[in-house]
């Protein structure tokens, strides 16, 4: 498998924040999330999205409030919060343009279905079936994005409404762990490819996460095809290889992603 530097910027685990700038690169298709919703994600996580509400029956009680955005939207979503709302609500609530996550069409806000919907803070309470929904996303590939307790660490202010699909088995493995994307990329650092690699067992399978740093514009992977894997940038200096075994040969488990 041939990495390039290119890739380092593509992928569901890419961090994009105040700081790391979503470097437009071309996406997966994009689909709408729900007939009859101009609400756009990504296919994988259109696919596990669906898959989760079908479970909880949740689009019975929830609805998407907002998913891919383009620059020219996000800017004016910034532009209109600032002269309603003022630049404090603004800049806790509202990323920049290119530092929002809504441009890579991996994030997507949700509400409780209701007569009225604040499209920048719609409401998703910590109890019935959007609890029910947070309770399963982990093991979809979601992540609630901005909890509150992480607002130093993500630079966003509590946000309950905000998910961010990062795949399987990435998403089980943050929420265990009681980490945010922003830790979470720093925490596999701890565990380089081929040396060190960071365990993880699911439906009787053991699942490898590892970081390989870039260090050239292009790295050359020795995989073995009998092993599923896939990789993601993290949209600053390296990639995530991620590897599903047992018993030293590979296991392809129902419901997971990259």
């Amino acid at each position: 498998m041939l990495l390039t530097k290119k890739d380092v910027y593509r992928g569901n685990l890419i961090l994009v924040n105040s700081h790391w700038e979503y470097q437009e690169t071309s996406k997966d298709s994009l689909l709408p999330v729900r007939e009859g919703f101009p609400v756009l994600l990504q296919r994988r996580a259109v696919t596990l999205l669906s898959s989760l509400m079908e479970e909880i029956r949740g689009w019975n009680h929830i609805v998407p409030v907002s998913g891919y955005r383009s620059y020219e939207e996000q800017q004016e979503i910034w532009d209109g919060s600032l002269q309603e709302n003022g630049r404090t609500f603004t800049e806790k609530f509202v990323a920049l343009p290119r530092h929002s996550e809504h441009q890579t069409g991996l994030a997507i806000d949700l509400g409780l279905k209701q007569e009225k919907i604040d499209f920048i803070c719609p409401d998703f309470p910590y109890s019935g079936i959007c609890q029910r929904f947070r309770q399963r996303a982990g093991d979809y590939g979601f992540v609630e994005r901005y909890p509150a307790g992480k607002e130093a660490v993500t630079g966003i202010g509590h946000e309950p409404w905000h998910f961010r699909y990062v795949g399987m088995p990435h998403g089980a493995i943050m929420s265990s762990l009681g980490l945010v994307l922003e830790e979470y990329l720093d925490f596999l650092k701890e565990y380089v490819y081929e040396e060190r690699p960071y365990r993880y067992e699911r439906a009787g399978a053991v699942i490898e996460v590892s970081y390989l740093p870039c260090t050239s514009e292009n790295v050359q992977l020795g995989m073995d095809e009998g092993i599923p894997y896939s990789f993601s940038g993290n949209n600053m200096d390296g990639y995530i290889i991620t590897k599903w075994c047992l018993g030293g040969k590979g296991a392809v488990l129902g419901g997971v992603g990259a």
